[in-house]
């Protein structure tokens, strides 16, 4: 199945995706981590203000068949979250890389997201091509 991954985008193993536009990340999970999660039932987000630190888990996402950690691209501050999506994740499926974006985040170090697979990179793991 062929999955879109545009190409403005950083990607994580992990499957988040990063937009970067100056020093705010807008930080989301990839069309193939919904695809691989099925029906998503519950996601739990940080509050605004709260700091994330590269790496560690910020939040999960939960489906039907499984429950997932959600880790920091980067580090920096929640400037804002899409609380709708709380209250209707399964709207994730509907529009990973735009609608359903999870959080706004002000970034510590932009340098960070150096080592970020591309859309080439992020499609050749996830596809095996």
């Amino acid at each position: 199945m062929s999955m879109e991954y545009p190409e403005d985008l950083r990607y994580l193993d992990s499957h988040e995706y990063v937009r970067l536009e100056g020093e705010i990340a807008t930080i989301g999970i990839t069309a193939f981590a919904i695809d691989q999660l099925g029906d998503i039932v519950f996601l739990e987000l940080p509050e605004i203000g709260d700091a994330l630190e590269r790496g560690e888990t910020f939040g999960t996402v939960e489906s039907v068949k499984a429950v997932e950690d959600l880790k920091a691209p980067v580090s920096g501050t929640v400037i804002e979250r899409n609380d709708p999506l709380i209250e209707t994740p399964e709207q994730l499926a509907e529009d990973p890389y735009g609608e359903a974006w999870m959080l706004k985040v002000r970034v510590n170090d932009p340098d960070e997201l150096e080592d970020a697979l591309s859309a080439d990179d992020y499609r050749a793991q996830v596809e095996g091509d």
